[in-house]
């Protein structure tokens, strides 16, 4: 596998896997603060050059570590290391989501935060995280257009839209990329969004590949989780469904072993496999999984390969939505 690919035809060069920054600030439970930083460094020593984060993150805490860790990292490194950064989820300061706000004053104001936060003269790609309803997408993307002309935003990114939002947002400013999930067991994208990128020369960047550790191998039936922690309300993880899904790594598992390689490598191998125009997010919390992530880079995946990992875990397999229920009512992409 290549060591970079393009952000569709108008966006940046970047590393061939992305570092998905989430994990270190929310949503997994506690997180170690110096392991995170040392995580991130060991990433952008490793060649890995996109750094996702949004701005909700533990309210604004991720893109303060990632402030941090390009302030301590080597030059050479930090002016190698590009933001994507999603903005616009409504917080309460017990931790709820309240919603979205697409409207141009508040895309230029969460961007001005943004900013003062990473520490940066500018925002490499920008993007709301879910479309407001009460917002057309195409003034949402046309406040981001002004940003870019000033100067403070390079490129304009979408998050978790379907094919018609990705026509209209298209026709109104140039789009280096989709971010969205998409893993051997959610490949809902398939169908219209995948195709409908392609036509417009749009790539892929693509979030939960391990969806959530359910299939990194990792993740044991008996494992008990931390409170705060997504996962504990995540329809994959409940009762019968994590029994089959865990079943479906199983079967995945043995043509790893087969390969000589790990399950989180044959599924994050596979997700990059699926086209040059996308770009795997590693939620990697610590150098150990990273370290285990990168290994991806060198597994080649051959046609067979390929029917076999279809055969064991087909399309559809999963047991579950990605997201309760209240949150895939947010989801463009589903609807």
């Amino acid at each position: 596998m290549s060591t970079s690919r393009t952000l569709g035809s108008t966006g940046p060069q970047v590393s061939a896997l992305g570092l998905g920054c989430m994990g270190m600030s929310a949503l997994y439970g506690e997180a170690d603060r110096t392991e995170s930083i040392a995580t991130i460094h060991a990433a952008l020593d490793a060649g890995i050059t996109l750094l996702d984060t949004g701005d909700f993150y533990g309210m604004g805490h991720n893109e303060l570590l990632i402030n941090e860790a390009l302030r301590t990292a080597p030059a050479a490194r930090r002016e190698q290391a590009l933001t994507s950064v999603k903005f616009g989820a409504l917080r309460t300061v017990e931790g709820g989501f309240t919603g979205y706000d697409g409207r141009p004053d508040a895309v230029k104001n969460f961007a001005a935060y943004s900013l003062q936060r990473l520490g940066t003269d500018h925002i490499d790609i920008y993007r709301i995280a879910r479309v407001d309803p009460d917002v057309p997408i195409e003034e949402t993307v046309g406040a981001i257009a002004e940003l870019v002309e000033a100067g403070h935003v390079r490129h304009i990114g979408l998050s978790e839209v379907g094919a018609d939002t990705i026509r209209r947002a298209a026709a109104t400013a140039p789009i280096s990329d989709l971010q969205i999930e998409y893993s051997l067991i959610s490949r809902s994208i398939e169908a219209e969004i995948l195709p409908t990128l392609r036509e417009l020369g749009i790539g892929v960047t693509a979030y939960g590949v391990l969806s959530r550790g359910l299939i990194s191998g990792h993740f044991t039936r008996d494992r008990e989780l931390a409170p705060g922690d997504f996962r504990g309300m995540s329809p994959r993880f409940q009762g019968d469904n994590l029994q089959h899904n865990l079943n479906l790594v199983d079967a995945l598992r043995k043509i790893a072993e087969q390969k000589g390689v790990s399950v989180a490598q044959i599924a994050i191998a596979w997700v990059a496999a699926q086209g040059e125009d996308i770009v795997p997010l590693v939620g990697a919390r610590s150098r150990d999984r990273l370290s285990e992530a990168l290994g991806a880079l060198d597994v080649t995946l051959t046609a067979d390969d390929l029917a076999a990992i279809e055969q064991a875990v087909p399309a559809g397999a999963a047991a579950g939505d990605r997201y309760p229920t209240n949150q895939m009512a947010h989801l463009d992409s589903e609807r």
